[in-house]
């Protein structure tokens, strides 16, 4: 069945209403104004602008899919709206550094820089997002929620824009009585904002060689859960941990952040080069959650979301260069984010305006290819962005040898404004880290209390994730008889434990077994995609509006 495709037609389309892509699309709105109040009171020569600008969401609302800690720099905000302030939450009154053992902790005296959070803000990015996306519409910006975007238009090396998912296929690929042909949404510039390990970030990068002379990209995967707390707590306490659960080889650690009305966002961050197999993320956070220090916190409260998502961590040696002809990249899908501050947002609002000042040129000069467009990474090069990832460009490589050396490295870079021993610092992608099991992989058995702990079907009711279950499954597993065969005896099935959700599992079948991939139960993380050793997963949109709901983070 061929259904002809409805076209659309913008001047400049941003995917992704993250931090990113709102602010490129307010920066650009925002210059076109001031363009052509100049030309009308004769200031400025030329002719007026109306471009149209569109922010496509894949999540069924904006926000439902903006997962973050989150404590925000808002020197990127104060730059993009200067005469207002994001819904922030409460500033940061108090900052803290701890180790911990299982049943101990012990207060560092002295919180490095890096950590210390002096004039930043605790907020919800769910919240702030959705403003920002009010912001837009304000400005006469389109912002269309639940359009997942499923293609990179690509001719003679130039991107036109994108085309939309289909709407209504069955589980077999069919089409249903509801069946809608996604649109194909055409741009003089797309403005890729999709957030991490984006999937058309993704065909960009393959397709125009964008990756070539970088490192790999490396990723952590955050696990996150919002708490209301049982008793009377004040806002703005900012705890960073160290140590316990997480091993000597693991890179990672803890965070809890209090906010008004007792609520507390708490999570832990843990790499996905990790050498362990039976790395599980979930399963750490619920264990971090018994240390004494963090359970009382918690205990009398209740758990209200929980989610996870992936963590760009390469720094500027595997960040892909950010333009194409047609095209400019943006926030995390270009891997801006300092992961020594553990910190992206204000990045993200940055790169959105340097990209929204390079567009703003290009459609003047009508000119949209990558000889123009390239003047967003030279005002990044001379802005305070590159300046800031410059002094952590070899931070997270060094910990692939470990916590304790990758510390001593950390220590040296910063001596060395970033540099450290070697420049660039070596770095394997993440899976190929995953070293091959000596025995059977287990995680034991784990007293998941259903009070301060969670298994991982019952933290997914917490995440508020729906999916259409009638409809192709969005993860592709490219070669399933390896998961049954090799992957077994060499590796044990990590998929079991790196998701988060419980999406992975290998069943009996007749005198075998074959792997089930319970699809509606992502929540978006793109863990599998990032740390699967043989790399035969693939990460594509479901259908519009499909996936999690963070509303409350």
């Amino acid at each position: 069945m061929t259904e002809a495709r409805e076209q659309l037609e913008v001047d400049v389309l941003c995917v992704g209403a993250g931090p990113a892509s709102l602010s490129a699309a307010l920066r650009l709105a925002t210059l076109v104004e001031a363009h052509n109040r100049a030309v009308e009171s004769g200031a400025r020569s030329g002719e007026r602008l109306e471009p149209s600008i569109l922010v496509v969401e894949k999540g069924r609302e904006v926000g439902s899919h903006a997962l973050s800690g989150a404590v925000v720099d808002p020197r990127a905000f104060a730059e993009l709206l200067p005469e207002v302030s994001p819904p922030y939450d409460c500033p940061v009154e108090e900052d803290s550094l701890l180790l911990l053992t299982e049943m101990g902790r012990f207060r560092l005296p002295w919180t490095p820089p890096p950590l210390r959070n002096d004039g930043c803000y605790v907020a919800s990015l769910g919240e702030i997002v959705r403003w920002m996306a009010e912001r837009c519409e304000e400005k006469g910006i389109d912002v269309y929620p639940g359009f997942p975007a499923a293609e990179l238009l690509i001719r003679g090396g130039c991107v036109e824009g994108v085309r939309i998912m289909d709407g209504g296929l069955d589980h077999h690929g069919t089409p249903k009585a509801n069946f809608e042909a996604g649109p194909e949404v055409r741009a003089k510039v797309t403005v890729l904002g999709e957030g991490p390990k984006g999937t058309l970030a993704r065909q960009a990068v393959d397709s125009l060689g964008l990756a070539e002379g970088r490192q790999p990209q490396i990723y952590a995967l955050g696990v996150k859960e919002l708490w209301r707390a049982g008793s009377e707590i004040s806002p703005g306490f900012v705890a960073h941990t160290l140590g316990y659960p997480l091993g000597r080889d693991d890179f990672g650690g803890g965070f809890l952040y209090t906010m008004r009305d007792n609520l507390i966002a708490l999570g832990l961050v843990v790499g996905l080069d990790s050498p362990d197999p039976a790395n599980d993320a979930h399963l750490l956070l619920q264990r971090w959650k018994l240390n004494p220090w963090v359970r009382r916190w918690i205990s009398g409260g209740s758990l209200l979301s929980y989610g996870a998502k992936a963590i760009p961590e390469g720094g500027l040696h595997a960040a892909p260069r950010p333009f194409a002809d047609g095209l400019v990249i943006v926030g995390d899908s270009a891997g801006f984010l300092n992961p020594q501050r553990l910190k992206g947002i204000h990045l993200a609002v940055k790169s959105g305006i340097l990209a929204a000042d390079a567009i703003f040129e290009a459609l003047l000069a009508e000119d949209f290819s990558a000889r123009r467009l390239k003047a967003y990474a030279n005002a990044f090069e001379s802005s305070w962005a590159r300046e800031e990832l410059w002094r952590v460009r070899n931070f997270r490589q060094a910990f692939q040898g470990g916590f304790w050396r990758g510390a001593a490295h950390a220590a040296a870079q910063f001596v060395t404004r970033g540099r450290g021993l070697f420049d660039p610092f070596p770095i394997r992608e993440g899976h190929q880290c995953m070293r091959r099991r000596a025995a059977e992989v287990s995680n034991g058995d784990f007293p998941f209390d259903g009070v301060l702990s969670f298994d991982k079907l019952s933290s997914i009711y917490y995440s508020d994730t729906v999916h259409e279950e009638n409809q192709p499954s969005h993860l592709k597993v490219l070669d399933p008889t390896l998961c049954v065969t090799r992957c077994v005896e060499e590796y044990g099935n990590p998929c079991r434990h790196f998701c988060p959700a419980a999406v992975y599992e290998i069943v009996p079948e007749g005198d075998g077994s074959r792997l089930q991939v319970n699809f509606s139960n992502c929540i978006h993380c793109k863990s599998c995609e990032i740390a699967d050793p043989y790399q035969i997963i693939l990460w594509t949109p479901p259908e519009g509006g499909g996936g999690p709901d963070w509303k409350k983070m």
